[in-house]
């Protein structure tokens, strides 16, 4: 049952504001009353953020400039404050089946039609505009600024430019030396200061444009966005660049709602992994969802279709797709993914001959088993109904949209066109070559997944060795802040450093084989892929015991321990009542403590994979073992460097 309180109050009165100075200054706390607010308002809009007394940003402008003529300034003219306590249960569980929703509210309307909304949470803070303009109108410039003390740290995604698969590893900068032209970074984006992390990025990323980050010097962060384009260029099957822009970012015809602004605030690294505030903000779903069936599914593309001891040409062809969902209906994988050669690049509408549609829809209808189709973006947008009602008549459950590289209002807006005929079809939606999530899988639920992180994919042509355990143990608590990573684990051909190199039709993970396992209970998709080849799982089945029982989606998440870009140790309620546990390292071989005291009361057999004795040389090495526990047992985890630990709990 949702139990909201929610209270408008006069600023007066208010329980978390004081009387309005003739400076006009405002004050927010968080409902646990550690995070402070402070809002000025003069010619200017400042704020800055406390937590526990401590300054963690110091004073910063947010503004907004749109075309329209009004009069008054930022003089405000109403403050209202509010507060709202509500359970929220998602059509899709990424993280938990119920979300408390908790949060103090700031209401301050000004008199040129502009409104600033504020939100403190226990674990963050956030801001939105708001107008009241009826006539067309653009925004021409909004002004976000985070400023922060000399001294403090950054994970920063580096980008080179607007046109971006938003696929990047997290460089550990210093904020004062984030300047020039490799200040321009993507978001999510994580920071240090005072000993507390900040992770920035936005909500609620409807009909405008995406945020990015860079630098303007001495510690201060400021937002930045790709403006409304105007001449664009198709230079390939799936690229087009934008060539020239408008001096605006955004086109509205009546009043509007803004993205969120967000910073959420741990004082505990792990606090990050269960942190949903992007959900929280987003707009929610209308409508009825519940034919929406997370999952897992078999990939091809990655495997490159390296089937073998088979009895025909393996490739991209009808023989070769029935050996998939074969291998899904065996192993109880709800879906199976036709990558990109079903069809021609740019038309969805007329398969490839080696492809018999109708006997393969057929084919995995007969098996319970559902398909999911790769399209490319720019085909999708010229052909999206023919091409929806073609793979509704196919039976299809989803599609993979990739390549859109762009998060302008144009493109933002194709992701919400796209999403919403999909569902009409009763298609879920995996966008790849994507900006980060933003919430829009709150606002339409068959939105399962999101790329737009440096994933698995990497692995087959990445000769630095980059893709590997450090990078694999840091963004899950920036990116997958965010909302789902669609980073397709899964390789059961595994190497340690030295033994690794990138081979693109055999390809091979680095670190550890139950590093690669505890992968799926670590990190979130609630669409969630086996990227590796249907044969070499065949040949692992204790490994495929787990797989094939681990699920996609979950009750509860519990971060017991985790430190960015060293450790992660996360145990997971599954909605059947079974407990996973999940542990990955960077490259440092450790001993975790797990402290079982999170489980209800009762005996549990807890099935075990861990690192072989023998697995910091061959990263191969994993040994099974199965033990009697119960919520007062305490475990030593050893892992491997590189390496990884799951186990499954069920009660006895």
């Amino acid at each position: 049952m949702i139990r909201i309180i929610s209270k408008m109050l006069p600023v007066a009165a208010c329980f978390c504001c004081m009387q309005p100075l003739a400076a006009q200054e405002y004050r927010l706390s968080s409902p646990d009353k550690k995070t402070e607010l402070r809002i000025s308002v003069t010619d200017s809009i400042r704020y800055s953020v406390f937590r526990n007394g401590t300054q963690l940003v110091n004073s910063s402008v947010v503004h907004l400039v749109t075309s329209a003529d009004n009069a008054g300034g930022f003089k405000v003219k109403k403050a209202v404050s509010s507060k709202t306590d509500q359970w929220l249960q998602p059509v899709v569980q990424q993280k938990n089946s119920r979300i408390r929703d908790q949060f103090n509210a700031m209401s301050l309307a000004f008199k040129n039609k502009l409104e600033l909304q504020w939100r403190a949470y226990d674990n963050g803070i956030a801001w939105r505009w708001v107008t009241a303009i009826q006539n067309p109108y653009t925004v021409n410039e909004e002004k976000v600024t985070i400023s922060l003390s000399s001294g403090s740290k950054s994970w920063y995604p580096v980008e080179e430019g607007f046109m971006s698969h938003n696929e990047r590893l997290y460089q550990q900068l210093p904020v004062d030396s984030i300047s020039g032209k490799h200040s321009l970074a993507s978001l999510p984006a994580l920071f240090e200061t005072n000993g507390v992390k900040l992770m920035v990025t936005e909500s609620d990323l409807l009909d405008y444009a995406g945020m990015w980050l860079q630098s303007s010097g001495n510690g201060v962060l400021q937002g930045t966005f790709p403006h409304y384009p105007t001449r664009v260029e198709l230079t390939s099957d799936r690229d087009e660049p934008v060539r020239e822009r408008a001096s605006f970012l955004a086109k509205k015809t009546a009043p509007a709602t803004l993205p969120w602004r967000l910073i959420m605030i741990a004082e505990n690294d792990k606090d990050l992994l269960t942190n949903q505030l992007v959900y929280q903000l987003a707009t929610p779903s209308t409508g009825d969802f519940s034919w929406v069936k997370p999952g897992k599914a078999i990939w091809d593309w990655w495997n490159d279709n390296n089937i073998y001891g088979v009895d025909f040409r393996a490739g991209i062809n009808t023989a070769t797709y029935k050996y998939y969902i074969d291998f899904a209906a065996k192993n109880g994988v709800e879906y199976v993914v036709f990558d990109e050669g079903w069809c021609p690049t740019r038309d969805l509408l007329h398969p490839k001959p080696e492809m018999d549609m109708d006997e393969l829809s057929s084919y995995a209808a007969s098996k319970n088993v559902g398909l999911i189709l790769w399209v490319n973006w720019y085909a999708l947008d010229k052909q999206m109904d023919e091409a929806l009602a073609l793979f509704a008549k196919w039976k299809v459950r989803g599609i993979k949209v990739d390549f859109m590289q762009r998060d302008d209002q144009p493109m933002v807006n194709f992701y919400e066109r796209t999403a919403k005929a999909a569902a009409a079809h009763h298609m879920m939606v995996d966008f790849h070559g994507a900006y980060k999530p933003t919430g829009i899988y709150r606002t339409y639920p068959n939105v399962m997944s999101f790329e737009g992180v440096y994933g698995m994919e990497q692995s087959k042509w990445d000769p630095q060795k980059l893709i590997g355990p450090d990078h694999n143990v840091t963004f899950p608590f920036i990116r997958m802040a965010a909302g789902p990573a669609d980073y397709t684990p899964g390789a059961m051909l595994n190497a340690q450093r030295d033994d690794w190199a990138p081979i693109w039709s055999n390809p091979m993970s680095l670190g550890t084989r139950c590093h690669q396992l505890a992968m799926y209970v670590v990190f979130e998709s609630p669409l969630q892929m086996l990227a590796d080849n249907p044969t070499h799982y065949y040949k692992e089945p204790e490994c495929m015991e787990f797989l094939k029982s681990v699920p996609a989606v979950w009750d509860s998440t519990i971060a017991v321990s985790g430190k960015v870009g060293e450790h992660i140790l996360t145990a997971r309620k599954a909605l059947n009542g079974d407990w996973y546990i999940g542990a990955m390292s960077n490259w440092t071989a450790r001993e975790l403590p797990l402290d079982l005291s999170f489980l209800p009361e009762g005996k549990y057999k807890m099935q075990i994979w861990k690192d072989g004795i023998n697995a910091d040389r061959n990263a191969q090495d994993f040994k099974m073992e199965t033990i009697s526990v119960t919520k007062q047992s305490r475990l030593m985890l050893k892992l491997a460097p590189g390496g990884g630990f799951v186990a499954r709990l069920t009660a006895e």
